[in-house]
């Protein structure tokens, strides 16, 4: 099953945008510390 799929399925679909929300929320918890370093 090869991660990037031309055509998903729902439940790659699905799993992909659980995906690309964690990174964000890695990133924007990232971007928090750094600002709210002293």
């Amino acid at each position: 099953m090869p991660v990037l799929d031309p055509n998903p399925q729902h439940g790659q679909k699905k799993m992909l945008i659980v995906f690309g929300a964690f990174l964000a929320i890695f990133v924007i918890i990232g971007v928090i510390a750094t600002i709210a370093s002293p």
